[in-house]
């Protein structure tokens, strides 16, 4: 990986919130899972920590802020009958399209796929429905915010709202030098202090190694950042298999090799959040 290889930021950057401008506003329970690439897994890993964060018994929100391309509701086959859109063409409050998704004992703001104008929303409107979100995000112990992939001005807007991000990369060379970008425009805009690494897909444990050490050198070498380890997700067939049966993977496969990676994440996310929190309120 090298530096020159995410020069498109020098175009972007400027456009982040920043911790000195005003409209940066953060949540202190919310995390963000992003991707640099689509094609990670970052909806299914979404969807199975808001299961696994629910299992502990947090409060639990789901928010799918992949706006255009929105599927959390497709992975668990579920058909809304308010969504995001209606919050933005203004008929209802984000609060009246919230619903809960029974068998994994969480709920869920379900977006609107094709919905190629809700990625491109005026820079007003995104920053009222994040201060609509972070206000939603007070009646729960956890909200999870699915990011779109990519780092454009809406993702940036909700990983900076966010208490933490979980930055959800894999071996593939393109997604390593995506996930890379994401982190050096955070950087950028002060906030990448903030994020840590899921290794998705990982084949074994020192091949998820492997490619962690890959984004942390890069990081290290170029950014003077050391990005933690949130944790690595096996490659596993069932994770497949619980996709394609629209059923969460810790209730159809709870004892698998990627179930059990993902509690382990869940008590980093829950850690790391809990260590977040009191690092906000002591520089308040």
């Amino acid at each position: 990986m090298t530096e020159t290889a995410t020069n498109k930021d020098k175009k972007t950057k400027s456009g982040a919130p920043s911790p000195q401008s005003p409209s940066f506003k953060r949540g202190t329970n919310v995390i963000a899972v992003a991707s640099g690439k689509g094609g990670v897994g970052k909806t299914f890993f979404s969807i199975s920590l808001s299961h696994a964060l629910a299992r502990t018994g947090k409060k639990v929100l789901l928010f799918d802020g992949d706006l255009g391309l929105a599927n959390v509701d497709v992975q668990l086959g579920l058909m809304p009958k308010r969504d995001l859109n209606d919050v933005i063409r203004g008929r209802l409050a984000l609060d009246k399209v919230i619903q809960t998704y029974d068998a994994g004992g969480f709920d869920i703001i379900a977006g609107r796929s094709g919905q190629a104008s809700l990625s491109a929303l005026p820079s007003q409107r995104l920053a009222s429905l994040r201060d609509q979100l972070l206000e939603v995000a007070e009646d729960y112990d956890i909200v999870l915010i699915d990011l779109g992939a990519g780092v454009d001005r809406t993702v940036r807007m909700m990983s900076a709202s966010a208490t933490k991000t979980l930055l959800v990369t894999t071996d593939e060379p393109t997604s390593l030098t995506d996930a890379y970008a994401f982190i050096k425009l955070g950087n950028a805009a002060g906030m990448s202090k903030n994020v840590s690494v899921v290794v998705n897909m990982a084949p074994s444990k020192s091949e998820g190694e492997k490619t962690y050490k890959t984004i942390l050198k890069a990081c290290e070498n170029f950014l003077r950042l050391s990005p933690p380890l949130a944790g690595m997700i096996s490659l596993d067939p069932r994770v497949k298999e619980s996709i394609r049966h629209q059923t969460p993977l810790l209730i159809r496969s709870p004892n698998s090799d990627a179930a059990l990676d993902l509690e382990k994440i869940a008590d980093y996310a829950l850690k790391a959040l809990i260590a977040e929190q009191k690092k906000m309120k002591a520089a308040s």
